[in-house]
């Protein structure tokens, strides 16, 4: 190995590996091209999204005052962005990607199951995008051809469509990724400012933005506190996919500086701006249409003009592919790839990942804001939370950040623990983690909108998911490993 400022590049031939493969390979010193701009258009795009403007509108939806909805964002953002960072660090100084980095604490054969995890929730998400990009898609059919809706199945054909211009994008890779986001993260801002100016002349400026907020919080049977936990946990949760396989993006990065200042520029500020715009111009509907209009899609489809709608559509169109992208598509095509490398490709990863985001049903993930928020966003961060907690012990606490970057592609190396290549320690703390929070998400789950009326103890350390799981993840690997990561290292 080299170390070139904050980089370690693999200098030994370890291609003949059954852990090898190109994509999960380390990338070497020329690769790593991405400026603080790329990182942060990357966020840009990936927060730009209608998801985005789901969640602010969300909370809205459950009761909160458009302010309330911010702040909570905000600071769940700003937590996220710790973990993020901590994780996109050995990403930046070995190279190497989420599945790979697992292999240190998890085991050269443990490791699929984090992988697995993080790829089961991208699926999830990559068919909630998909869903929500074929219905604009299909708005912009019916925008340019009244005849369209006149098609059998259009909504579907449109789904299928979108699904089928983000493969092409796929087989360009990363770099194809890179290209998307740095061009289209200026169209994204520019639509959302369009539609906050349309809220503002549409309600009357600011005052009747605040009316509308106070109209629809009066209809609303749940206080602040009741909802600002699990609020504050669904905002982590967000962002709590990423904050794990971040290293998929961070091993391209030129510098820890770049990383950090890029990911720190674009995380949260674009995801309280855009979320922003959402809180407003929802609060907006309530003036001009006497009800709340939460999803942006059933909204641009109540504008008169064709052209504005057009427009629309294609703004909704770009912000579903660029997030779809980067967030949900690399993850699970690695993780699958993980599994057996020298026969599943990134491309092949990445195909199953299309596949299994239809199968599970986005249409029912997004029935209400109460299901999408406080079932689906907090349920899987009591996942993401408990890996974090792993990953960042493992690396920073006990290994201090030194890696052996050989052995993590070899089978009989120092992470095969033992030659099973399981640390079984790590996958009893990560069970160990989660454990506390299941009653609460199958109650939550089998709760219609998701909120319980009358919360027991465990309904309420499930509103604390992230936090909770991640404490007792990296407590308990750290325990359990004590005097053991050495001899592992």
């Amino acid at each position: 190995m080299t170390a070139a400022h904050d980089f370690v590049e693999l200098q030994e031939d370890v291609s003949a590996s059954p852990l090898w493969n190109a994509d999960l390979a380390p990338t070497m010193l020329a690769q790593r091209t991405w400026s603080t701009y790329h990182i942060a258009a990357l966020w840009i795009g990936m927060s730009v999204v209608i998801s985005t403007y789901l969640l602010a509108a969300g909370l809205i939806e459950q009761g909160m005052t458009w302010w309330q909805a911010l702040c909570t964002i905000l600071l769940g953002n700003v937590i996220v962005l710790v973990p993020m960072v901590l994780n996109a660090h050995a990403g930046t100084k070995y190279g190497v990607p989420f599945p790979v980095l697992c292999r240190a604490s998890f085991g050269t054969r443990g490791a699929h199951v984090p992988a697995l995890l993080r790829g089961m929730v991208a699926c999830g998400w990559f068919g909630i995008q998909t869903w929500v990009g074929g219905s604009a898609l299909d708005l912009l059919g019916q925008a340019i051809w009244p005849g369209w809706q006149n098609v059998p199945g259009h909504a579907w054909i449109a789904f299928f469509v979108f699904w089928g211009i983000q493969v092409i994008i796929i087989l360009r890779g990363m770099q194809g990724i890179k290209w998307l986001e740095a061009w289209g993260a200026p169209l994204l801002l520019l639509g959302g400012a369009l539609l906050l100016l349309w809220a503002l002349r549409a309600a009357g400026g600011w005052s009747g933005i605040s009316s509308g907020a106070e109209k629809l919080r009066g209809h609303r049977e749940h206080a602040f506190s009741h909802i600002f936990w699990p609020g504050l946990t669904a905002n982590v949760g967000y962002w709590a996919t990423l904050s794990l396989n971040i290293p998929d993006f961070s091993r391209f990065a030129r510098s820890q500086r770049e990383q950090m200042w890029g990911q720190a520029l674009g995380l949260p500020t674009t995801m309280f701006a855009f979320s922003c715009i959402g809180a407003l111009v929802t609060s907006a509907t309530v003036v001009v249409y006497g009800e709340p209009v939460w999803d942006p899609v059933a909204l641009v489809s109540r504008f008169g003009s064709p052209l504005i709608v057009v427009f629309a559509a294609l703004v909704i169109f770009v912000a579903q592919i660029t997030t779809n992208m980067a967030a949900n598509v690399v993850a699970p095509a690695a993780g699958f790839s993980n599994l057996d490398p020298r026969r599943i490709s990134f491309l092949a990863g990445s195909l199953v990942t299309a596949v299994l985001g239809i199968v599970m049903m986005p249409w029912r993930i997004m029935h209400s804001a109460g299901d999408y928020i406080f079932t689906w966003l907090i349920g899987y961060s009591s996942l993401m939370g408990a890996l974090a907690g792993i990953l960042i012990c493992d690396y920073w606490v006990l290994r201090r950040r030194r890696l052996v970057l050989r052995d993590l592609y070899l089978p009989e190396g120092r992470y095969s623990y033992g030659g099973s290549g399981v640390n079984r320690r790590a996958l009893l703390a990560l069970v160990l983690a989660v454990l506390p929070v299941i009653p609460g998400f199958l109650h939550a789950a089998f709760t219609s909108g998701g909120v319980v009326a009358s919360p027991n103890f465990f309904d309420r350390v499930y509103t604390y998911a992230w936090f909770v799981t991640f404490a007792l993840g990296f407590a308990l690997y750290g325990l359990l490993m004590r005097g053991r990561a050495g001899s592992a290292d």
